[in-house]
């Protein structure tokens, strides 16, 4: 079964030479980079714990409580859940705009709406988590609100970090598709 969320289109492969929008259909919402290790990583380990919930699950069905088998197979499908949605997160493009996908939120900001796209270097959260360290960072802009910046991707995030390349790689691609789409908005 493909899982279209959980891999980059192939024609950025393809195109790896070619930073320049390398796509057909331009109004589908796609990633322009491959989730990180990190990122998978977590996602299987919450899949392994989900697993031995629903063999338990199946262990207190056979006991004879099916209340307590109910309760495992919610709990299981609510961390089947939340893998899921750890391996969509991410900055997402389309000829509509730039749609930035979080845990529990997802904000989408029209191209019309974007000030500037561009690569900083700023202090960012390793790995998500309170500590910063210095690093590079996508901002985008708004063209309503100047004064909030809001970070896209980061080189240390769970996509990208020790993936320096890759990193490079996505800002620019994304930094293509606002300066194309932007002209046009």
């Amino acid at each position: 079964m493909p899982l279209p969320f959980l891999t980059a289109d192939r024609a950025f492969d393809e195109a790896a030479h070619d930073p320049a929008l390398p796509f057909d259909d331009r109004d589908r919402w796609r990633r322009p980079y491959r989730p990180g290790p990190w990122r998978v990583g977590a996602a299987a380990v919450l899949l392994l714990l989900a697993s031995f919930v629903l063999v338990a699950a199946v262990i207190i069905a056979a006991a004879g409580a099916l209340s307590g088998a109910a309760i495992c197979v919610g709990v299981a499908v609510l961390i089947i859940t939340a893998a899921l949605r750890l391996l969509r997160m991410g900055t997402w493009v389309s000829a509509q705009g730039l749609r930035r996908i979080g845990f529990l939120s997802t904000q989408t900001v029209l191209w019309a709406q974007v000030d500037s796209v561009r690569t900083a270097q700023q202090p960012v959260r390793w790995l998500g988590l309170p500590r910063t360290v210095q690093g590079q960072a996508l901002v985008l802009v708004r063209r309503d609100q100047t004064a909030e910046r809001r970070l896209l991707l980061t080189d240390r995030n769970a996509d990208f970090l020790a993936r320096r390349a890759a990193f490079d790689r996505a800002a620019d691609t994304v930094e293509v598709w606002a300066d194309e789409y932007r002209r046009t908005a």
